[in-house]
């Protein structure tokens, strides 16, 4: 398997590329504020095709550049229904402006096809099988996608900004809810195996044994001054 990854834009959000192998068709995984031209580079380097988008949640730092992407390979975005709205109003999401300089770089809306995802689907793509887990906390409709382990490579989450190296992601903006997140993490994260990696929507890699045994959130030991991030 082959995952290319990059912090993109002002808020470094992880866009990741993942495909079967160089040559291949691939999945792109949100591609957030500025991330169109490192998508293209990817794509280039690794000699990629893209068969879709798919979104762990609607904040525009990870949905900035969904159109762009979309519409110069003429493939779909999925996102969870409950986080749809955001792709058009993005300061709505955010219950404030997130300001005109960076506005004025957007291109807010929706791509020519959208598709929504479901808890429990299963999104066979690029030859490749993404396991959908609705996890709200940050937002009502994030998501994680979770690849099964192979001969290769071990199970891999793409944890968008529910689980970070350390912390887990925010829940003071509309659509957080601190006891949700804590549930989903406890129902989405902590079942799966110590070796499985996890690619955050923000920051390094881990894994799940890692912050079963140092993440607070995940430990139990959490006061509420404990960090959390994302947007």
């Amino acid at each position: 398997m082959l995952i290319a990854g990059f912090p993109a834009g002002a808020w470094g959000t992880n866009c990741y590329l993942v495909a079967p192998a160089a040559g291949e068709e691939c999945v792109i995984i949100d591609p957030g504020h500025q991330a169109a031209p490192g998508v293209e580079e990817a794509l280039k380097k690794h000699r990629l095709k893209p068969v879709a988008v798919v979104l762990t949640h609607g904040h525009i730092d990870h949905v900035a550049s969904v159109v762009p992407v979309c519409g110069a390979h003429d493939v779909p975005a999925w996102i969870h229904p409950e986080d749809r709205y955001m792709m058009s109003d993005p300061e709505k999401a955010l219950g404030r402006s997130i300001g005109m300089p960076l506005m004025g770089e957007l291109t807010v809306g929706e791509p020519d096809d959208v598709k929504e995802l479901s808890d429990g689907a299963r999104l066979l793509l690029a030859g490749m099988e993404f396991g959908v887990s609705h996890a709200p906390g940050h937002t009502k409709g994030s998501v994680t996608f979770r690849m099964p382990e192979t001969h290769e490579v071990p199970q891999v989450l793409f944890s968008g900004d529910l689980l970070f190296a350390g912390s887990v992601g925010r829940t003071d903006l509309p659509g957080g809810d601190h006891a949700e997140l804590l549930e989903s993490l406890a129902r989405v994260c902590l079942p799966l195996d110590d070796s499985t990696v996890v690619l955050s929507g923000h920051g390094p890699q881990t894994t799940i044994g890692r912050e079963r045994a140092t993440n607070p959130y995940l430990s139990g030991t959490a006061g509420t001054d404990a960090p959390r991030r994302g947007m």
